[in-house]
């Protein structure tokens, strides 16, 4: 069955629930039930039981027969594999973005501040949501800059686990936020006068403030 949307009923049930898990909706621990979701979405439980099926084999659910489905909260491991892939991946950009003629750099550097502009505005609006894809945005742009379409896809694979290790380190005190952009910004003025030494020392503290905030110490 399709819905005046164009997708189907399983679809619609698998992309609501999934974004509901990714935007912290739906936390870490909490139990949901197919009627629940059914009854939100206006469908039968036949679709969400499907969807279900489909987030418990990205690792975001745990299904309980008869008793409804185990939202899985991010891991401490599961944490430090993303931060390590993250480094490797962000730090060899800034190493190629770094070597780069002046004039490049600042092409990126400008992308950079924009995101940078994004941000600020999200944290004046208090928009953890805004603030949260923005500091993905970011991150994103640096390995884009470097034109290498392999290391784009496998960044790219670790979208949804980074969404909620962003919105996980925010909800870690009022100052974190500030904190985030104060890193950002050291990141780029590395960038900026091609320091690749620097640039991803710069990296490793934002990146291990990140585990921190999301996992303590």
């Amino acid at each position: 069955m399709t819905g005046i949307s164009g997708l189907s009923a399983k679809e619609r049930a698998y992309r609501d629930t999934k974004a509901r898990i990714l935007d912290g909706s739906l936390p870490g621990g909490d139990l949901i039930t197919e009627g629940q979701v059914a009854d939100t979405l206006a469908m039968s439980r036949t679709p969400v039981r499907e969807a279900f099926l489909r987030l418990e084999a990205e690792g975001l659910l745990r299904l309980f027969p008869k008793r409804g489905a185990l939202v899985v909260a991010v891991s401490p491991s599961e944490v430090e594999a993303v931060l390590e892939a993250r480094e490797l991946v962000e730090g060899h950009a800034l190493t190629k973005l770094c070597a780069a003629p002046e004039a490049d750099r600042a092409v990126v550097a400008g992308a950079l501040h924009a995101v940078l502009d994004i941000q600020r505005a999200a944290l004046a609006a208090g928009d953890e949501q805004a603030f949260a894809e923005a500091d993905r945005r970011f991150h994103i742009t640096l390995v884009e800059s470097v034109h290498n379409p392999i290391l784009l896809e496998l960044y790219a694979s670790l979208r949804d686990r980074q969404l909620r290790m962003n919105l996980g380190s925010l909800e870690k005190g009022p100052t974190r936020p500030q904190a985030i952009l104060a890193q950002h910004e050291a990141i780029v003025d590395a960038l900026g006068i091609g320091d690749a030494e620097q640039a991803r020392a710069r990296l490793r503290v934002h990146l291990d403030a990140t585990r921190v905030s999301v996992v303590g110490r």
